[in-house]
């Protein structure tokens, strides 16, 4: 205990000390699966569709991503 606290003031003072930035973009993120999931359940008529959704839920950014990029033609 005493050790990690004198290894985090001389990080300190050779500025090498990393500050938390907080991580809201993760809550953020969190939340649009969580919506992404519910609709996706939703909206399955039968199991293996509700399966795949779950798999939609998860991997949407990169979707979304991807079609971006395919209509600004990169």
């Amino acid at each position: 205990m005493v050790l990690s606290k004198y290894m985090e003031s001389e990080e300190k003072k050779k500025g090498r000390w990393k500050k938390d930035m907080g991580g809201s973009s993760g809550a953020i993120y969190g939340i649009g699966i969580l919506g992404a999931l519910v609709y996706y359940l939703m909206h399955a008529t039968t199991f293996w569709m509700g399966i795949i959704g779950i798999f939609k839920a998860i991997f949407w950014p990169g979707f979304v991503l991807y079609r971006v990029l395919e209509l600004l033609k990169m």
